[in-house]
């Protein structure tokens, strides 16, 4: 609101001070920016003091739009990212792809450590460990950018003390898109803290299967493709899903998302929510 229109007569002859300069609502200052394709970056922010959340969560972010041509006001362009940090950690951390015409992305991607983001401290979110009920093993079912509720939930100790075996699986369509996991994992096995709860070696609680569908690479397929054929189970040394003991979590696209629930129903696990844990609950808010 233009506040001129509305002062007080009494101010009119009132010597001009100095107004504080504006700053964003909800506003957190970017710390870290790492990219690492023409798609894909990743950022840190200051965090909130008051924001508590559960790792797997996602919140509001963006970035205020263009004024309006007739009004000249602003007003936010906002978009559900998952929280890629733990619960634990001081900072913030969010992992993004770039599209070029994107109302928000097509800007994200050009900031700079000491900008300015808007974060709504309101985290939501089926993807955390009260909406499964107990089990052995938990798969955690990712495309893209899709990975970042299990960065969360990766580096959360209660993830390994929940669980005698877990399961990341990341499809992508080329190498470079798969950094973030890999680099995820190998920082995950040498923390002190973690590599202690996870173990070591192949036989160590923490298992990474990423694959590839477009670049050549070790393991070429889309998941669900790899689990029809029961390559996955055999490469990993596990048995097919089954209710009595699997638990799964899956964020990605929209078909993929469609695609892995009917597949995981077909294993004999049901879907799960907040108010009704169950085996396995999809991520809706979320599109990679």
């Amino acid at each position: 609101m233009d506040m001129s229109e509305h002062r007080p007569v009494k101010d009119i002859d009132a010597p001009n001070i100095p107004k504080a300069t504006p700053t964003l609502p909800d506003a957190q200052t970017v710390t870290e920016v790492e990219h690492y394709t023409d798609r894909l970056f990743r950022f840190r922010c200051t965090r909130p003091p008051s924001l508590r959340f559960r790792s797997g969560e996602f919140v509001m972010i963006g970035l205020m739009g263009d004024p309006d041509p007739e009004t000249g006001k602003q007003k936010p362009l906002l978009r559900a990212y998952s929280i890629a940090s733990p619960s634990w950690d001081d900072e913030l951390e969010f992992y993004s792809i770039k599209v070029p015409d994107g109302a928000l992305t097509s800007r994200l991607q050009h900031i700079v450590p000491g900008d300015e983001i808007i974060l709504r401290p309101k985290p939501v979110g089926t993807l955390v460990h009260d909406a499964l009920i107990p089990g052995k093993r938990i798969w955690f079912f990712a495309t893209g950018t899709g990975i970042a509720p299990f960065a969360s939930l990766l580096r959360d100790p209660q993830t390994y003390a929940d669980y005698d075996e877990v399961i990341l699986t990341h499809t992508c369509r080329e190498l470079g898109e798969l950094t973030y996991g890999a680099k995820l994992v190998e920082d995950i096995r040498k923390d002190e803290l973690l590599a202690e709860l996870i173990g070591e070696g192949f036989a160590g609680k923490l298992r990474y299967y990423p694959t590839t569908t477009r670049e050549q690479s070790a393991k070429m397929g889309r998941i669900t493709d790899l689990m029809r054929s029961g390559e996955v189970f055999t490469d990993l040394g596990v048995a097919p899903l089954c209710p009595e003991s699997d638990r799964a979590m899956v964020c990605g696209n929209l078909a993929f998302n469609l695609e892995i629930k009917e597949m995981l129903e077909g294993y004999g696990l049901t879907e799960g929510a907040n108010s009704k844990p169950a085996e396995y609950v999809v991520e809706k808010a979320f599109l990679d």
